[in-house]
C-alpha cells in the first residue's frame, strides 16, 4: 500500500478540480456517498487550516489558498447533496465557514465549525462510520506488511525500500502530532479511495473488514506499549473517558486532539492508543451502551426531514427494539427511574414521527438523546457493579415473579378449598414446565441465538392478553358462586362438571402461560446481566428472590385456608379480576413497543405494576375490562338474592 503522501491531499479527492479516486461501495447508496464526500472535506480542513493561518495572519500561502479553495467546494457540495429539511440549515454553517476562512479566522474556531459542520452532515445523512464488530489487528498488520511497507516502512516512518524513488514521498504514519489530528474514519476513507497523483493506490477491492482492519492498524502506529498499558488503566478508572468514547462509531471518528479537550492531553492520548490497540473492550462496552439506539434515532429523523415519514417510523422502532431493548436489563438493575423515563421517550417519539410537525420531531429526538447520553453514563463499568447486580437481579424476580405467584397461589388455594387435591397436579404441572422451559430460553438466549426485541414483546404481548381473558373469566365465575350461597350448590352438584379432565388441563394451560410470561421476560433480563461477568452476585439475587417469593406463597396459602369459603370466593374473585385488568395494560404496551399497534399519547403517569402506561389503547383496553368486571359483579351481586328467593318461594 503506498499511501497518504500527505495528509493534506486527501482533500484532493473532493472536488471536481481536485480528485481522489473515489469509487462507491456497491451497497453504498447515492446520498450517503456525496455526504461522505463533504465529511472528508470538512475531516481534512478542521486538521490543516492551522498550517495556513495562524493568530489572523497567513503562514503560508499557497496553504491559504488551497483552504479558501476547499471552503468554497465544501459550500458547493453541501448544496448538491439530497434536498431535506437540514439542508438550508448545512448551506448556512457551511457559508459561516467560508466567511470564516476569508476573515482569517483562529485555528480553533475553524476546526470547531468544520467539524460541527461535518457532524450536521453526517446526522442528516446517516452513512457507516465505524465496523460491525471489533477489527483483526493481526490481519491489519499483516495487511499493512504485505501492502503498506514498501513505501512506509516496517514500522510506518516512511522509511521504506521505494520511499526514496517517490515523489511526493510517503509520510510517517509513526509521526505523533500527524496521528493526533488523525481520525480512524479519516484513515479508512483513504485507504478505500487511494490518492491521485501519489503512489497510493485504491484498495477498493480489500473487503470492508479488511480496510477497517488496516486503519485501527495504521491507528496504532505512533503509540508505543508504555502509552497503550497506560491507556487500559485510564479506561478502566476514569468514568468521563468511558462517556467520551461510548461505541466503536465514537472511536472512529474521534481524533486524539478532540479527546485532549476533556480529557487532557496525555490522558487522551493513552486512551486513544488502547482503544485503538483494544477495540474489542468498546465493542464489549457498546453491546452495554445505547449507541445503536442513538444511531438509529438520528436516522430517523433524517429519514422524517427528507420527507420519508415511513422509514422514520420504521427507523424509530428499530432504535427501541434493536437499540435499547438489549440494555433495558442492565439499566432497570441501576436506575429504574431512568429507565421508565427512557421507555416513554421512545414511546413518545414514535407517536410524533407518526404524525406531528419536523419541529416537534426534532425536540423529541434531541431530548431522546440525552436521556440516552444519561443511559450510557449509568450503565459504564463501576464499583457498584456488584451491588446494582444483586439488587437488580432481586427486584426483576420479585417484580416479574409476584403476579404470576398471585395466579399460581389463587389456582391453587381454590382447589384446596374445592377438596379437588387431585387436580393440583395440573396445575403444579404447568408452572413446573413453564421453569423448564425458561431454562431452555436463557440456555438459547445466551449460548445459541439472540431473542429479538420484537419477539420478546409479542411473546410477552400476546401471553398477557391470553391470561388477562382467562382470568377475566375465571374472576367472574368465582364472583358469581360467592354470591347468595352459590358456591354451596356448587360444591354439592356441580364440581365434578366444572373440574373434569378437559378443566384440568385448562388450568395446566393457564398455570403455564401465567407463569412462562414472566420468566420469559426475567431470563431475558438475567441474562443479558450475566454478560457483564457478574455471575455469583445475580446467582445471589437469584436466591435471595425465590426465597422470598417461596416465603409470600406460604403466608398467601395460610392466609387464604383461614377465610371462609364464600368470602374466599369473594377476595379471589377480586384479586383475578385486578391481575386481568394490570396484563390487559401490559399486553396492549408490550404490542405497541413491538410496532403492531399504534400508539397515541394520553396524560397519565406510568406506573408498571398496575399496567398502566401514558398511551389511549392502553387505558382504553384496561378500561373496557374494568368495565366487564363491574357489570358482571353487579349482575351476580343483583341476581343472586333474586334467585334465592325465587328458591325459596
Amino acid at each position: 500500500m503506498r499511501w497518504l503522501a500527505s495528509y493534506r491531499t486527501l482533500a484532493l479527492l473532493l472536488g471536481s478540480c481536485v480528485s481522489i479516486t473515489a469509487h462507491p461501495s456497491s451497497t453504498e447508496l447515492p446520498d450517503q456517498a456525496k455526504a461522505k464526500q463533504v465529511w472528508q472535506l470538512l475531516d481534512y480542513m478542521a486538521v490543516d487550516y492551522a498550517g495556513a493561518v495562524s493568530r489572523g495572519t497567513v503562514v503560508k500561502d499557497s496553504e491559504y489558498a488551497e483552504m479558501q479553495e476547499f471552503a468554497a467546494e465544501a459550500e458547493r457540495q453541501v448544496g448538491e447533496l439530497p434536498h431535506g429539511q437540514a439542508l438550508n440549515r448545512l448551506k448556512q454553517q457551511a457559508s459561516q465557514l467560508r466567511n470564516a476562512v476569508a476573515s482569517k479566522a483562529e485555528a480553533a474556531s475553524v476546526a470547531e465549525q468544520a467539524r460541527g459542520l461535518a457532524a450536521a452532515v453526517l446526522q442528516a445523512y446517516p452513512f457507516p462510520v465505524s465496523p460491525a464488530t471489533a477489527p483483526d489487528l493481526r490481519r491489519g498488520a499483516q495487511l499493512f506488511q504485505a501492502q503498506c511497507a514498501m513505501c512506509h516502512g516496517p514500522q510506518g516512518h516512511g522509511d521504506g525500500p521505494l520511499a526514496a524513488t517517490l515523489n511526493p514521498r510517503p509520510i510517517a504514519l509513526a509521526d505523533r502530532d500527524r496521528a493526533a489530528q488523525r481520525s480512524l474514519f479519516a484513515l479508512y476513507q483513504i485507504i478505500g479511495g487511494g490518492v491521485k497523483g501519489t503512489a497510493m493506490p485504491s484498495f477498493r477491492a480489500l473487503s470492508d473488514d479488511d480496510r477497517w482492519a488496516l486503519a485501527f492498524f495504521v491507528g496504532t502506529l505512533a503509540y508505543s506499549d508504555d502509552v497503550r498499558a497506560a491507556g487500559s488503566k485510564v479506561w478502566q478508572a476514569n468514568a468521563e473517558a468511558r462517556q467520551a468514547i461510548t461505541g466503536l462509531d465514537a472511536l472512529t471518528q474521534t481524533s486524539e486532539c478532540a479527546l485532549a479537550a476533556r480529557l487532557g492531553d496525555e490522558k487522551a492520548a493513552e486512551v486513544i492508543a488502547f482503544l485503538r490497540s483494544n477495540p474489542q473492550a468498546l465493542a464489549s462496552a457498546r453491546a452495554g451502551s445505547t449507541s445503536i439506539a442513538k444511531a438509529k434515532l438520528s436516522e430517523s429523523f433524517a429519514a422524517l426531514e427528507r420527507g420519508d415519514r415511513a422509514a422514520a417510523t420504521k427507523l424509530a422502532l428499530s432504535a427501541y427494539l434493536d437499540g435499547f431493548e438489549p440494555v433495558e436489563p442492565a439499566l432497570a438493575a441501576r436506575n429504574r427511574a431512568l429507565f421508565e423515563k427512557i421507555e416513554s421517550a421512545m414511546t413518545a417519539y414514535r407517536a410524533h414521527v407518526a404524525s406531528s410537525s419536523v419541529e416537534d420531531v426534532r425536540a423529541a429526538e434531541q431530548s431522546l438523546q440525552a436521556l440516552l447520553d444519561e443511559a450510557d453514563a449509568a450503565l459504564a463499568p463501576g464499583r457498584a457493579d456488584a451491588a446494582a447486580t444483586f439488587i437488580g437481579a432481586l427486584t426483576i424476580l420479585l417484580r416479574e415473579g409476584l403476579e404470576a405467584l398471585l395466579v399460581v397461589v389463587a389456582i391453587v388455594a381454590f382447589l384446596k378449598k374445592a377438596e379437588r387435591r387431585e387436580t393440583l397436579v395440573y396445575v403444579h404441572s404447568g408452572w413446573i414446565a413453564a421453569l423448564a422451559a425458561g431454562g431452555v430460553t436463557w440456555g438459547i438466549a445466551t449460548y445459541l441465538v439472540d431473542v429479538s426485541g420484537a419477539s420478546r414483546e409479542l411473546t410477552e404481548g400476546f401471553s398477557s392478553l391470553f391470561a388477562a381473558v382467562v382470568l377475566l373469566s375465571v374472576g367472574i365465575w368465582m364472583h358469581q358462586k360467592s354470591v347468595a350461597g352459590r358456591w354451596q350448590v356448587f360444591l354439592k352438584q356441580k364440581m365434578s362438571a366444572a373440574l373434569s379432565h378437559r378443566t384440568a388441563w385448562f388450568l395446566f394451560s393457564l398455570a403455564f402461560v401465567a407463569v412462562y410470561r414472566e420468566v420469559f421476560e426475567t431470563v431475558l433480563f438475567y441474562a443479558a446481566l450475566w454478560t457483564e461477568g457478574n455471575g455469583w452476585p445475580l446467582l445471589a439475587g437469584l436466591g435471595a428472590g425465590a426465597s422470598i417469593l417461596g416465603i409470600i406463597a406460604v403466608l398467601l396459602l395460610r392466609t387464604s385456608a383461614r377465610l371462609p369459603i364464600g368470602k374466599f370466593f369473594a377476595a379471589s374473585s377480586a384479586l383475578v379480576a385486578i391481575l386481568a385488568v394490570v396484563l390487559a395494560g401490559k399486553g396492549i404496551a408490550a404490542l405497541q413497543e413491538a410496532g403492531w399497534l399504534h400508539t397515541s399519547p394520553a396524560p397519565t403517569p406510568r406506573i408498571d405494576v398496575l399496567g398502566i402506561y401514558p398511551s389511549m389503547q392502553t387505558l382504553l383496553a384496561q378500561t373496557a375490562v374494568l368495565f366487564v368486571v363491574v357489570m358482571a359483579f353487579v349482575i351476580n351481586t343483583r341476581s343472586g338474592p333474586m334467585a334465592s328467593v325465587a328458591k325459596d318461594a
